[in-house]
């Protein structure tokens, strides 16, 4: 269930490259190559598999992270596939529907983030569901 962070890595390196062979994709690769599609500015990096891999993306360099970036993409998609937490399938409908499935994407981000730092910081072991979707209501 859980892996490194090489082995994310290769796993969008792999889709990436399935992408470019124009290969059939499994349902999550298709998953993770709808989002690798509405991410051009992170193609370039996708082409040298070596260094990506090592490289540190921090936000002291200014940097964020394309794959943290891009899993929480997938993460919001996936949540509002299964509905949960419960309602987060309405609030994502109503968001995509008044800014676009990318850019509700990128609001639905703040809040996600915000719950996972703050589950971190006070040692929660999960994040507080019902913070999460107060702060996807206001968007």
């Amino acid at each position: 269930m859980f892996q490194s962070r090489d082995e994310v890595r290769q796993i969008y390196l792999d889709v990436w490259y399935k992408m470019q062979q124009q290969r059939l994709l499994e349902p999550m690769e298709a998953l993770i190559a709808d989002v690798l599609e509405i991410h051009p500015e992170y193609h370039s990096l996708l082409t040298d598999s070596d260094a990506v891999k090592q490289r540190e993306f921090t936000p002291e360099q200014g940097q964020t992270n394309p794959f943290l970036h891009m899993g929480m993409h997938i993460a919001l998609r996936e949540q509002a596939a299964a509905d949960r937490p419960a309602g987060i399938k309405s609030l994502y409908q109503r968001l995509v529907g008044s800014k676009g499935r990318h850019e509700a994407e990128h609001a639905m981000m703040e809040c996600l983030g915000q719950a996972l730092w703050s589950a971190q910081r006070s040692a929660q072991n999960n994040p507080d569901e019902t913070a999460y979707l107060d702060c996807l209501k206001r968007l």
